[in-house]
């Protein structure tokens, strides 16, 4: 779950020093400040979210689980948009990058789901915070 994170945040600071035009369309601003309050804002969510994985947040368990599952809706997305179904003004290498994204926070919920089935929430392990 952390690398998964982890690795988003990478492409997210990648994405900003690399094509910060996606930014630019992603916010309709070509403010560099704006762009930069919008990776810092990201970027205290996945720390909120790094501090609540390794504590075993029961809720946030589940808005993760929900939050993954429902990622599966950007796979046909990436997919409409790349095939010109659904216009965009991204390039084709960041929209296939969002359909890999969608499709590795599907995989991350099942196997969340089918741990939980298991073991439970977090696998089972108790809460240590």
């Amino acid at each position: 779950m952390l690398v998964f994170f982890g690795t988003v945040w990478i492409a997210l600071v990648a994405i900003l020093l690399l094509a910060p035009g996606i930014y630019d369309e992603i916010l309709r601003s070509s403010d560099p400040v704006a762009e930069v309050a919008f990776v810092t804002t990201i970027t205290a969510m996945i720390l909120i979210v790094g501090v609540g994985v390794t504590r075993r947040w029961r809720w946030l368990f589940w808005l993760i689980l929900i939050a993954f599952l429902a990622g599966a809706v950007r796979v046909p997305i990436s997919v409409l948009q790349l095939t010109g179904v659904l216009g965009t003004g991204f390039p084709r290498w960041y929209l296939v990058l969002q359909g890999f994204i969608g499709l590795a926070q599907v995989m991350i919920g099942l196997v969340m789901l089918a741990d939980y089935r298991k073991a439970g929430i977090w696998g089972g392990l108790e809460h240590t915070a």
